[in-house]
C-alpha cells in the first residue's frame, strides 16, 4: 500500500492541479490531503481497474486497456511469473539413432542391440514422460520396456518398473543421453550405450561425454 500513497499523485493529477490552482488563485492555504485520503483514493482506483480487466496505471506510463479480466499485471509484482509446463504423460515415436551410427532396438528376446537398417521394425521406439526429465522407452514391435540392472546391463523388460526410467539430457552437441534414475555406480550416473560395433556397453562403463552415449531422436519415415 505504500507504493500507491507515494504514486498517488500520479494517480490523481486531476485532484492534485485543482488543489494547486485553487490555492494560487486565491492565496489561501488549502490543507493537503491525509495519508489515509489517499490509501482510500487509490483503494478505489484499483477496484474499478480491476473490475473494468485494465491494469492501474504506472508513474509515466498510460493505463493498459483492453487486456481483459485475466490480465497479469506483473509490474505491479515488481516481477515476471514464467510457467514452464512439462507435458508428462506426452508420447514419441522416434528410433534413437546414435552418434556411433546405429539405431537402438530390443528383439523379441529381450535382447538390446544395435542395427543399422533404418527401417528395422524392432528400433522404432516409444519415448514416454513419465516425470520432468524423465522418460520410460518401449519398443513399439514387441511391447517391451528398455531397462537397465544394477550392473548397468541392458535388457528388455515385460513389466514397466523403475529401472525403466531413465533421466534424458540434451547435449550441448545435440544429441541426447538416457542415464539409469534407479542405478549407479560409485556415485556416478550409468548411460544407455552402444559401442562401435553396435552392441550394449555395460552402463558404469560409458561417460556423458562419450559419443556411445549419444543418441538422436529420429522420427520414423
Amino acid at each position: 500500500m505504500c507504493r500507491w500513497m507515494t504514486s498517488a499523485a500520479h494517480l490523481c493529477p486531476e485532484l492534485t492541479y485543482r488543489t494547486a490552482t485553487t490555492a494560487s488563485s486565491t492565496g489561501t492555504l488549502i490543507p493537503q490531503p491525509s495519508a489515509s485520503s489517499f490509501a482510500l483514493v487509490c483503494l478505489t482506483l484499483l477496484l474499478v481497474t480491476a473490475g473494468s480487466g485494465a491494469c492501474p496505471p504506472r508513474a509515466g506510463h498510460e493505463p493498459l486497456q483492453g487486456l481483459g479480466s485475466g490480465t497479469n499485471c506483473s509490474w505491479t509484482l515488481e516481477r515476471h511469473t514464467r510457467s514452464y509446463n512439462h507435458l508428462e504423460g506426452d508420447v514419441r515415436l522416434r528410433r534413437l539413432y546414435s552418434a556411433n551410427k546405429f539405431f537402438l532396438c530390443i528383439d523379441k528376446t529381450g535382447k538390446v542391440d544395435g542395427t543399422r537398417r533404418k527401417n528395422y521394425a524392432d528400433s522404432l521406439m516409444e519415448i514416454r514422460s513419465v516425470s520432468v526429465g524423465v522418460v520410460a522407452i518401449k519398443s513399439v514391435s514387441t511391447g517391451l520396456y528398455l531397462a537397465m540392472s544394477k550392473k548397468g546391463t541392458l535388457f528388455g523388460s515385460v513389466k514397466y518398473s523403475p529401472s525403466c526410467k531413465f533421466k534424458e539430457r540434451i547435449e550441448e552437441n545435440g544429441y541426447n543421453t538416457y542415464a539409469s534414475l534407479r542405478w549407479k555406480h560409485g556415485g556416478r550416473q550409468m548411460f544407455v550405450s552402444l559401442n562401435g560395433r553396435g552392441k550394449p556397453r555395460r552402463g558404469h562403463k560409458a561417460r556423458r561425454r562419450h559419443p556411445s552415449t549419444h543418441f538422436l531422436p529420429m522420427l520414423p519415415s
